[in-house]
């Protein structure tokens, strides 16, 4: 307030406190560390009712009024830290029990090199991180892998589905709110940016944010702070933004569905996951990986993928990319009885990537793969396409079993798996 304003409104007190007959204001003020945060104030109805002694008295008992509510202040702070604490905790616990689709990016195509290159130019700097992407590419993973490669690696990752929240609750649930903020508002509760304080916070689907709320996420991008939903009180926040989107933001910003001002912003440093059609040589890695990872966890004993099976899924075009691989791979293991994977492959339409595609040589990848019948003739022509497709890799890597250039690690088996197909196919090493 300016002087003038400050003495309007002493002189209203004034006023006030003389119409009910006070003559006399003692005030005294709170300080602490050196800082005085407020005052002690008594009143009498006497002229001079208070002497030096009185006054003395006074500053000893605001002394302690001030160290009593400083205490009571970081009691409040610490509880509300607890709080936050725990929330943190329980949004932890929850990420824990909801295991995302990978563990670890898996490819060595040119096309996956190149967007894991700019992930390790952009990951140390805070800029915001615009990941684009069809659906199912994985674009979570590449968040985690800027988040766990920043400096921020030891906080928390935080994440939050723009398209899979209601639009009247999204608000709350990324800048929380306060109690009574609306009907169903019983207690305070911390958003999304809060318990990223510090850490990454990843915007999935930022295409989908409503028209309304994108000016209070640009401010936080811009300020780094907010107000919780039916609060006053401005929340100061360091936090990282990957935001993600299948969708053409350029294009929401020319039918005016997205503001231009959040997209350059979110779209400082843009990258580019590719579809997995785009890197067809990474199938057959990602599908051992996959084939071994639901081995474990379905306590499968599946050790060795059919020629014909593989070649299916290496000339599948996959538009639900990884995502779709890794959800038919999980079945698949499932319904395998025994150490041969079944691929329900009625499942892969006609949408075949061409067979000249890189990565996609009859070195490395198979065809339609059919279930064994009791017909004499059907299973003699599986062993025989198993016994051919061995004898490929055995020919590839010079006859050498095991070792990282070894058969066994081509054909994704165990080596002990790999010497007991061959001694049943009768495979030997020429002389």
């Amino acid at each position: 307030m300016r002087g003038t304003e400050i003495d309007r409104y002493q002189n209203e007190i004034i006023r006030a406190l003389r119409s009910t007959g006070v003559q006399t204001v003692c005030c005294v003020p709170l300080i602490t560390h050196g800082q005085a945060f407020g005052t002690l104030n008594v009143a009498s109805r006497r002229d001079d009712a208070f002497s030096p002694q009185d006054v003395e008295l006074l500053q000893q008992v605001a002394a302690q009024i001030a160290i009593a509510v400083e205490n009571a202040l970081a009691f409040k702070e610490i509880d509300a830290l607890k709080n936050k604490l725990a929330e943190e905790k329980l949004y932890l616990e929850e990420e824990i029990r909801s295991e995302f689709n990978f563990e670890e990016i898996v490819g060595e195509s040119p096309a996956l090199k190149r967007a894991l290159a700019q992930v390790e130019l952009a990951a140390p700097a805070g800029t915001s991180v615009l990941l684009l992407g069809e659906t199912g590419t994985g674009k979570e993973l590449f968040a985690r892998a800027i988040h766990n490669l920043s400096p921020r690696r030891d906080r928390t990752f935080v994440k939050i589905n723009c398209a899979a929240i209601p639009s009247g609750l999204l608000e709350s649930e990324l800048f929380g709110h306060e109690r009574g903020a609306f009907t169903g508002a019983v207690s305070q509760k911390i958003g999304r940016f809060e318990l990223a304080d510090r850490g990454t916070l990843f915007l999935d689907e930022v295409g989908d944010l409503p028209l309304e709320l994108q000016p209070k996420l640009l401010r936080v991008l811009q300020e780094q702070e907010f107000e919780r939903l039916g609060g006053n009180r401005t929340q100061r926040v360091d936090v990282r933004v990957v935001a993600a989107t299948n969708v053409d933001l350029s294009q929401r910003v020319a039918e005016r569905a997205f503001r231009s001002d959040l997209y350059y912003r979110l779209n400082v440093f843009p990258i580019q996951i590719p579809a997995l059609r785009e890197r067809p040589e990474d199938i057959p890695l990602l599908v051992r990986y996959f084939v071994q990872k639901f081995s474990s966890q379905l306590n499968k004993d599946v050790e060795y993928i059919p020629a014909d099976a593989m070649d299916a899924l290496a000339h599948y075009s996959w538009p639900g990319n990884v995502r779709e691989l890794e959800n038919l791979l999980e079945r698949a293991v499932l319904l395998s009885p025994g150490r041969e994977l079944r691929v329900p492959v009625t499942e892969l339409k006609s949408t075949a990537i061409s067979s000249a595609s890189p990565g996609a040589d009859s070195s490395s990848s198979f065809a339609p793969f059919t279930s064994p019948t009791s017909s004499t003739s059907s299973i003699s022509t599986l062993e025989e396409a198993e016994r051919q497709h061995i004898l490929r890799a055995l020919k590839q890597t010079q006859w050498r079993i095991a070792g990282p250039k070894g058969a066994a690690v081509l054909l994704g088996m165990k080596r002990t798996t790999l010497q007991a197909r061959m001694r049943k196919l009768g495979i030997r090493r020429p002389v």
